[in-house]
């Protein structure tokens, strides 16, 4: 899945009725008569989808990188490939959705059409599709098993569809988005449930020499309908991309940011519309949704970022990098910048030329889920009970300072520190310190901006019998989930 052509951005929402604010929503917008404060407490107020809170919590999800590329031997097919090539003599999409389940991954994405065109179910729009290949005598659906295995198993199941067609030849007219709209209309109606559908910003020519203008509103509307349930990920108003493929997130990351209010009209009650328009904007900076940002800001929104890499150098699977896969100790650096930094990891695992997982992916999935398991068996913190968040006087730009203390059982040796936020109540963690007692004086072990839905912070080994967290910056008063201390 390399993806250097994206329209990546942001999103706004409209239907009919009059601009309400409530107390909590999925968006805000700002008034120019809003003072500081007032902004910073409407920010505070953002919080997630029922959908959105539900893919943040996953975690962990999968990218299945795999079609007439992988028998190519190509990244980027150009749509003029011969059918027969797509020929796997052992697909097992059972394998591929045990394994990620296995190594603790809660959801899978399939790369139903790629860029080329060609299309892993035997859709009736096209004949650049399985139905005209060898692989069970043309009676093969690659979409199909693998939703099969993901509801067999628990396992989220989702569906990447390319807006780029370099096959069809209506791309680049009206036309294709017709077409398109009935391709989606398959893969929605007929596999069951969806959880995520994914769009790249992709959008070169097609065989007539033109470019397509994406019809995106009329695709979410039909999600909508269809898949009520499915988070619309990076070229969509759920999910955005973070902006690099490397698999690392940002040092502030904020599921709160600022968009474009000009469109905007909000139901009476307050509740998220299902009417949405084609994302605008840049979201790739390095800071996207600090006080600076959002003081300028015509209105707010909740758009978390889904971090994306693959376990190899390519997203397709190529033989030749089989002693190029990610170690397990690689993949856990990237879960601690990822998922660390308030993210979702999309982590992509494509399938070989048999239809299955090659041993060398197998292996490192495996070995970095018995490091997690290993890391996070024993909180330390954990026997201390739950602490009470105590305020005290004025912290960081006049904000209330806040502290949660934890007696250790004991001395303690920690050097991993995790913290959650109750996204469900908004992000609101501007800054952090956190404090261990040793020889009768409180003293810095590490300090940070965002939590978010989860912060996870190395340091060296500390030893200490009290620890303690201070919030010195907030959106108004923060709600702390979690606090962890583990030694890696």
């Amino acid at each position: 899945m390399i993806k250097y052509v994206r329209l990546l951005a942001f999103f706004v929402m409209s239907v009919s009725g009059p601009v309400s604010v409530c107390a909590q929503q999925n968006y805000v917008v700002i008034d120019p008569s809003d003072s500081e404060k007032d902004i910073v407490a409407k920010a505070a107020k953002v919080v997630p989808t029922p959908e959105q809170l539900r893919w943040q919590r996953l975690e962990l999800t999968a990218f299945f990188h795999f079609g007439i590329n992988t028998f190519t031997n190509k990244e980027w097919g150009d749509g003029t490939e011969d059918e027969k090539l797509f020929n796997p003599t052992a697909l097992d999409a059972r394998q591929w959705v045990s394994v990620c389940k296995r190594a603790g991954i809660k959801q899978v994405i399939l790369t139903a059409k790629h860029h080329d065109g060609f299309c892993l179910w035997p859709s009736k729009y096209t004949e650049h599709s399985v139905k005209n290949s060898p692989w069970k005598d043309g009676k093969g659906d690659v979409v199909r098993e693998v939703s099969n295995a993901c509801k067999e198993m628990g396992v989220g199941f989702g569906v990447y569809l390319s807006p780029w067609d370099r096959n069809n030849r209506a791309y680049g007219t009206e036309a294709y988005n017709d077409y398109f709209v009935n391709q989606l209309t398959e893969l929605l109606t007929n596999y069951g449930k969806v959880d995520e559908v994914w769009f790249d910003g992709a959008n070169g020519e097609g065989p007539n020499g033109k470019k397509q203008v994406y019809d995106f509103p009329r695709w979410y509307k039909l999600i909508r309908k269809l898949q009520p349930e499915a988070v619309i990920a990076i070229m969509g108003p759920d999910v955005r991309w973070v902006g690099t493929e490397s698999g690392y997130g940002r040092e502030q990351e904020w599921s709160v940011v600022p968009f474009d209010a000009s469109n905007i009209k909000a139901t009476s009650d307050g509740s998220q519309t299902t009417v949405d328009v084609k994302p605008v904007g840049d979201m790739t900076g390095d800071v996207l949704g600090s006080r600076e940002k959002i003081l300028k800001a015509k209105a707010l929104g909740w758009y978390p970022a889904e971090t994306d890499v693959s376990i190899r150098p390519g997203w397709f699977y190529h033989s030749h990098e089989d002693k190029e896969v990610k170690t397990p100790e690689k993949l856990m650096d990237i879960y601690f910048n990822s998922v660390g930094r308030n993210g979702v990891l999309l982590l992509n695992i494509p399938p070989d030329r048999r239809g299955l997982l090659s041993d060398a992916d197998v292996e490192s999935l495996m070995g970095w889920k018995r490091l997690r398991d290993k890391l996070f068996s024993v909180n330390l913190a954990g026997n201390a009970g739950p602490a009470r968040l105590e305020k005290q006087g004025a912290g960081d730009k006049g904000s209330q300072e806040y502290i949660m203390q934890y007696d250790l059982s004991g001395s303690s040796t920690f050097n991993v520190c995790s913290l959650q936020e109750n996204i469900s109540k908004g992000q609101r963690v501007e800054s952090f310190v956190l404090e261990g007692f040793q020889n009768g004086e409180w003293k810095k072990i590490v300090e940070g901006t965002t939590i978010g839905y989860k912060r996870l912070l190395k340091f060296d080994p500390y030893t200490a019998s009290k620890v303690r967290l201070r919030i010195l910056s907030s959106r108004l008063e923060p709600h702390i989930a979690e606090v962890g201390l583990y030694k890696y």
